[in-house]
């Protein structure tokens, strides 16, 4: 690479149409990252494409065209720039979105194992690792996941994952020290149960991670739906309390109580290895975002996961700004076993639902970790503001 040429990164998407991940993602590496604080112009290059499925609206072959990015028909030749070796330093994999089925568990199969192993077999076979970012949970299936998780430590590769839930606005602002006493805590989300319930499980997870003593693994998971989700809250298994603190802080939440608004509500209850109790609880009807409260030497704190939903979707503008990082210092901004684990608790809770709402026990998900010492970009302000809520695409670009 000549001096001061930036990083070229390749993309393997499933497909691209507006308001898809790719569409919202790879948009944040050709026309700059719309922050608080203004546009941030990309220190990398998308240098090539790989699309599984061409939707009928897609968005990325006229972007080939503007931003000269090529196309390409294999995994390989995207990666390999359609010479003999890799040619890439970093690989964007965003398997989201497009015509794939859905097994008995209503998990969504989408291609996420495929592609990683495509992009590890052009890492083995030039003997050579580049950084990684795979979008949201590894797979919809735990061998599948654990697989990925273990390829990329065979080959050292740096390697990314998860939700952008993690690095988007928190009102009030809340980010805790390492070590701190965390006595229970929970996540509330709303949407679909597979694809939106791993984004609330990783709001719960990057904030117990930093609990003391760091994260040592969950020993049972269990998915309950409709009335025995109440039940279970006046059994003490999930705090009616701490979800009555998050919904007090979240944006577009209707007067009244739950019940009233939630006719379908669903739980995840999650019971760590060191003890702790932790919760997501799905509540279409009421909660239209994701919120998280926890109680800590007795105080309750909580706060919202605030989303500016419609362009140019910031959020995705932090999250791309910390996968830049890595590309750029090789270094993720986050440990991996967190969407490792969160992906195993979310293929624990689908099948505890399909089986009966029946409690599993997962000894596999027994994975210690530390998190992260430095805090990753994150926007600080209550709301967005400067550049982060538009135009889009940016006038002098678009």
């Amino acid at each position: 690479m000549a001096m001061g040429e930036p990083k070229k990164i390749a993309a393997i998407i499933t497909t691209c149409y507006r308001w898809s991940h790719a569409d919202v993602l790879l948009d944040k590496f050709l026309y700059g990252f719309p922050t608080d604080e203004g546009l941030i112009a990309p220190r990398v290059r998308l240098a090539s494409v790989y699309m599984d499925q061409r939707h009928p609206e897609d968005r990325c072959v006229a972007w080939s065209e503007k931003f000269g990015f090529s196309m390409h028909e294999s995994i390989c030749s995207a990666l390999r720039l359609g010479g003999k070796d890799l040619a890439v330093d970093g690989v964007l994999i965003i398997g989201e979105h497009g015509d794939y089925p859905w097994n008995e568990k209503d998990q969504h199969l989408y291609p996420r194992r495929h592609f990683m192993e495509q992009v590890c077999g052009v890492f083995a076979a030039s003997r050579r690792s580049v950084p990684v970012l795979s979008d949201k949970h590894l797979s919809y299936n735990w061998p599948d996941a654990a697989w990925m998780y273990r390829r990329a430590q065979d080959l050292k590769v740096p390697l990314m994952a998860g939700s952008s839930i993690p690095y988007t606005w928190r009102s009030p602002w809340l980010e805790y020290e390492r070590g701190v006493e965390i006595d229970e805590a929970l996540a509330v989300g709303y949407g679909g149960l597979e694809s939106y319930g791993f984004h609330m499980l990783e709001g719960l997870q990057c904030m117990v991670e930093r609990r003391r003593g760091g994260e040592t693994g969950v020993q049972s998971v269990q998915c309950l739906e409709g009335e025995a989700v109440w039940e279970a809250a006046r059994q003490g298994l999930w705090s009616r309390e701490l979800a009555d603190a998050a919904c007090a802080v979240m944006t577009k939440i209707p007067e009244g109580h739950l019940e009233q608004h939630v006719k379908n509500p669903a739980v995840f209850l999650v019971e760590y290895s060191d003890g702790l109790k932790g919760a997501g609880v799905m509540l279409n009807g009421h909660a239209q975002g994701f919120g998280y409260a926890a109680r800590s030497r007795g105080s309750i704190h909580a706060f919202d996961y605030y989303l500016p939903y419609g362009d140019p979707w910031a959020h995705f503008s932090y999250f791309g700004l910390n996968i830049e990082e890595m590309f750029v210092t090789g270094r993720p901004p986050a440990p991996v076993e967190r969407t490792l684990l969160t992906s195993g608790i979310l293929d624990a809770a689908m099948t505890s639902r399909h089986e009966g709402h029946r409690r599993i026990e997962t000894p596999h998900l027994a994975i210690r970790y530390e998190t992260y010492d430095r805090v990753p970009i994150q926007p600080r302000k209550p709301r967005p503001e400067g550049a982060s809520i538009g135009p889009w695409p940016p006038k002098a670009t678009a």
